[in-house]
């Protein structure tokens, strides 16, 4: 077997736009102090991260009450031709069987342009075909993008449906493109407090 590693490297320059900036800054240094120690400023939302419910959902649940189990197992690769900025609709997901595991991750390709301008432009996902993976058993929806709304959306509407049903989202993953149909995945988020969401570290296992 081997692992993938899914995870894009934290860099100063990637946040969602809105949020706050990552910065890395030393704190100690060999010389002034005998150990090297860097100063991490980031949101719950950098880089590779959970979304928990209560990001959009008031009382929602937090990365603190997200089970480890919820985020391990079988996963379902699902992989969408849409150009920038355009809409994935059911019949964009092709063929689907009557139940999907609970971890579903729509492989785009366009996490190639993370970290550039030409990100912000990603496909986006429709209420329906969140509806359809839902009814099939997802409850853990991962994107290769910022988001699986569009960048300029006002109410998000996959967010309103996937955590407003005490479903998780996983966003700014990384070479979904090259995963099988079917595989293994571990989402792991740092253990944090209650919040909205948390860094991970996501691997996928291949037979």
């Amino acid at each position: 077997m081997s692992w993938v590693d899914l995870t894009h490297t934290l860099s100063p320059g990637t946040e969602y736009p809105g949020d706050p900036p990552i910065v890395a800054e030393p704190a100690l240094t060999l010389d002034a102090d005998g150990v090297a120690v860097t100063r991490l400023h980031l949101s719950t939302h950098s880089g590779t991260h959970v979304d928990a419910p209560c990001h959009t959902v008031d009382g929602g649940r937090t990365v603190a009450d997200i089970g480890i189990e919820e985020l391990l197992g079988p996963a379902r690769v699902v992989r969408v031709d849409v150009p920038a900025g355009g809409v994935i609709g059911p019949e964009a997901l092709g063929d689907l069987p009557p139940r999907l595991p609970a971890i579903v991750l729509i492989a785009t390709g366009w996490d190639r342009w993370f970290g550039t301008p030409g990100y912000r432009e990603h496909p986006a996902l429709s209420a329906a075909a969140a509806e359809a993976l839902w009814e099939r058993g997802m409850r853990v929806l991962g994107v290769d993008t910022y988001s699986p709304d569009p960048i300029d959306s006002e109410s998000f509407p996959v967010h309103a449906l996937v955590l407003g049903r005490d479903g998780l989202i996983v966003e700014n993953l990384r070479g979904l493109t090259d995963l099988p149909v079917e595989c293994e995945v571990g989402i792991h988020p740092l253990r944090v407090g209650p919040f909205d969401g948390a860094p991970v570290r996501a691997v996928a296992r291949l037979a």
